[in-house]
């Protein structure tokens, strides 16, 4: 079965086209990194400008990379939220319209839960229910037990500023640009930062699960303040004082996440541990999960791809897949989907 995903979430438009929930023919992307950087962060109006302008073009790549034409495509997925309403609107009219058009199966796929499905794309291979995830991205930590296809618990989440809009906020403050995620990796290995170069704080919450990161980036703030003054230059900050800031900053975030996941497993034992989102592609929280979780011999996955740990339209194609195959007459009847910033699922 082909499943035809649409993602516009926030400032990439992506189509995939994906088989049997694992095997992806096609991950058309455009992104709008290039643009959101002039101003260091994402303009909603502008990023719903943008897909516009690409949604079209982007099918047409997908479909073609696929060597697949709207006969061979079985449903469409889309995501209708959770996200930037401008920019949700055009992937999920694009997909209503084109699924009304073609009279194909329409499935409503949660952005939170896509991302879960990221470990899914290019694994043929047996899963071991339930499993613990954590899904870390720019507006959203979250931590899930998945029971089974359609079956999920939240039992964490970002109380404040998520771990991806921390790490956007603290390359900001430090001069190094956008997206943050990569800069401060990049910054913190060519420079051979230390990790502990500074007192950095872990939020203490009184839910175990739930993440806050605001507190840290005011720490930040603060600490570059001490050695520069209030009205410091970001471009005028020194290298190795950068890079191990960078480092210390990094260290800090995927200790919290980590420390967090570890009490979940504790608590629930899961069969496997999944790590997804876009900040699953930092080397670092990879490592420091490998490191603590390797002496309880539980596997542990995160993405095969970087592609699939950022906003991508494989993992909608790919949630939509098992969504369909768990309860087909839902979908038997089309429904125009509709854009939603609810994080809820």
């Amino acid at each position: 079965m082909r499943i035809l995903g649409i993602e516009t979430s926030c400032d990439e438009t992506a189509v995939a086209v994906v088989e049997d929930g694992h095997k992806v023919l096609s991950n058309a992307i455009t992104s709008q990194i290039d643009i959101h950087q002039k101003t260091g962060g994402v303009v909603p109006e502008v990023a719903a400008r943008e897909h516009i302008i690409n949604i079209i073009p982007v099918i047409e790549q997908a479909l073609k990379e696929a060597n697949s034409t709207w006969d061979d495509i079985d449903a469409i997925a889309a995501v209708p939220g959770p996200g930037l309403i401008s920019a949700l609107i055009t992937g999920s009219l694009t997909a209503s319209t084109i699924a009304l058009i073609k009279q194909k199966p329409l499935i409503p796929v949660h952005h939170i839960l896509a991302h879960i499905y990221g470990n899914w794309c290019d694994r043929d291979e047996n899963f071991e229910f339930p499993i613990l995830i954590l899904t870390v991205s720019g507006g959203h930590n979250d931590l899930v037990l998945m029971k089974d296809h359609g079956e999920f618990e939240l039992i964490g989440q970002s109380r404040d500023d998520a771990a991806g809009e921390a790490f956007d906020k603290v390359a900001k403050l430090l001069g190094l640009g956008y997206p943050g995620g990569p800069a401060i990796q990049k910054c913190a290995e060519a420079g051979n930062g230390n990790k502990k170069a500074f007192p950095l704080p872990k939020a203490k919450l009184d839910s175990p699960y739930d993440f806050s990161f605001s507190g840290l980036k005011t720490a930040v703030l603060y600490e570059v303040q001490s050695h520069y003054g209030k009205e410091f230059d970001p471009e005028k900050l020194n290298n190795q004082f950068v890079s191990d800031m960078a480092a210390t900053f990094q260290q800090t975030v995927s200790e919290t996440l980590v420390d967090n996941l570890l009490k979940a497993y504790d608590a629930y034992r899961p069969k496997e541990i999944h790590i997804a989102g876009g900040v699953s592609a930092n080397l670092n929280l990879r490592q420091h999960a490998e490191e603590i979780f390797r002496q309880y011999n539980v596997p542990l996955k995160y993405p095969k791809k970087i592609a699939y740990c950022t906003d991508n339209a494989a993992m909608v194609a790919s949630c939509g897949y098992f969504m369909y195959q768990k309860n087909q007459t839902k979908y038997s009847k089309w429904e125009s989907i509709t854009p939603s910033a609810d994080f809820t699922f």
